[in-house]
């Protein structure tokens, strides 16, 4: 039986870290019928919907190019990504009508000290499993497990949030209005989340540029590897999921030969592969103007 990637790997363990701390943050809520605790499970639902997605596009996207995909399948990952946000979004609604609701019709939350300790054993849970997934994410360049990573970081915060607010229920009882409220600040932050997901997302189907650091990065390789008498022109980026697409023209000398410009390819691609892999580079050689390739030096 083959052995799942390592990237699929991370997004099974996203996918039981959302159903544990699913169950144990709806166990919370029904304990305590705190509309506040509900908006922290809601997302939790969220969490396991995007990372079952995840998963299965983390699976396309590893898919070898083939005729209908000569270029790969690895702008997968960003339709994940843009549902995960979607979902954020919806969930986010729902949270807020639910808190709106008990805003107009008040009602005391019950056994809180006990919701309470349920909640931070889901909350610790999703801060193992997110710092996991950012780091693995990180190293492999996968806007997936990266996404899915900060969603969970967020719930953790965001349960912080909820739990401190709804400590002061415990010293303060009277003050029902406080788990609603804080449950629309949730969902607040969660509609940020959603967006900041759906605008990363959206970038990558539109074949937006590496960033500028990275871009000036390439430039300095191929500028340090060129000999004396070529150039580079024209440089174009592009990512899809963890893959950079560069292309740019190769300028030499009209005399130079078609061996010895393929073999300057070579050493071209060699030399950003070590450093921006992976990536799939289109050199173009183009002969210099006349007047350049017979220009003295200097």
């Amino acid at each position: 039986m083959t052995r799942l990637p390592l990237k699929q790997r991370m997004m099974l363990l996203s996918i039981a870290a959302a159903v544990a701390t699913m169950g144990l943050k709806f166990v919370a809520w029904a304990m305590t019928g705190s509309v506040g605790l509900f908006s922290d499970a809601a997302e939790s639902a969220v969490n396991l919907v995007a990372a079952m997605f995840g998963f299965w596009a983390l699976g396309v996207a590893a898919r070898p190019a083939d005729d209908d995909h000569a270029l790969g399948h690895h702008k997968a990952e960003y339709f994940a990504s843009a549902l995960e946000g979607l979902l954020i979004i919806v969930a986010a609604g729902t949270i807020i009508v639910a808190a709106v609701q008990r805003l107009r019709f008040p009602h005391p939350p019950e056994d809180l000290g006990l919701g309470l300790i349920v909640s931070v054993g889901a909350s610790v849970i999703n801060a193992a499993v997110a710092v996991a997934l950012l780091r693995v994410g990180k190293r492999e360049d996968s806007i997936v497990l990266e996404a899915d990573g900060h969603h969970l970081l967020t719930d953790v915060w965001t349960s912080a949030g909820v739990l401190a607010g709804l400590s002061v229920l415990l010293i303060v009882p009277g003050w029902y209005w406080l788990d609603p409220v804080i449950a629309i600040v949730v969902a607040l932050n969660i509609v940020r989340i959603g967006v900041v997901l759906g605008r990363r997302s959206i970038d990558g189907l539109m074949d937006i540029a590496l960033p500028l650091g990275e871009r000036r990065r390439v430039e300095e390789l191929v500028t340090a590897a060129l000999p004396e008498g070529t150039a580079m022109a024209a440089l174009r980026t592009v990512k899809a999921g963890s893959v950079r697409f560069i292309t740019f023209d190769l300028l030499v000398p009209g005399a130079m030969t078609v061996d010895d410009s393929h073999a300057l390819c070579d050493r071209l691609e060699a030399t950003l592969d070590a450093e921006l892999s992976p990536c799939r580079i289109t050199i173009h050689v183009e002969p210099l103007p006349r007047a350049a390739a017979t220009a003295p030096p200097g």
